[in-house]
């Protein structure tokens, strides 16, 4: 791989009801190749207390999608601002982005490398 190309992996953590939302904003900048895992976190987002069977409880780990993409030829910070516009409501849970640089990639099925293989 050239040291000169950039490829960077994004991931966001985001509202599992906006994932349509951050999948279309993907598809408008160039970036529609994505993976998409149900998780668990806490963050800023306040507990919820609920009750079962007379029981009390404290829900404080709360479902969200976390979405990954690596992109080579499209700017990160393109992508990272169609994740945000995607995914804001303006409320604390909206959910977190995070670029981290990849040193190389591998195309299983071509056997290209480096950006080519993006």
């Amino acid at each position: 791989m050239t040291e000169d190309t950039d490829i960077k992996m994004v991931v966001a953590m985001v509202r599992p009801d906006k994932l349509g939302d951050v999948k279309q904003a993907l598809a408008e900048v160039g970036a529609p190749s994505l993976t998409v895992t149900n998780v668990s976190g806490r963050g800023s987002q306040p507990a919820k207390k609920g009750q079962w069977r007379g029981e009390e409880y404290v829900v404080d780990l709360h479902q969200k999608v976390k979405i990954e993409t690596v992109v080579a030829d499209i700017p990160a910070d393109d992508v990272v601002e169609a994740i945000a516009d995607g995914a804001h409501t303006g409320e604390k849970g909206d959910g977190k982005i995070f670029v981290l640089p990849v040193d190389d990639a591998y195309q299983v099925r071509t056997g290209k490398t480096g950006p080519e293989a993006v």
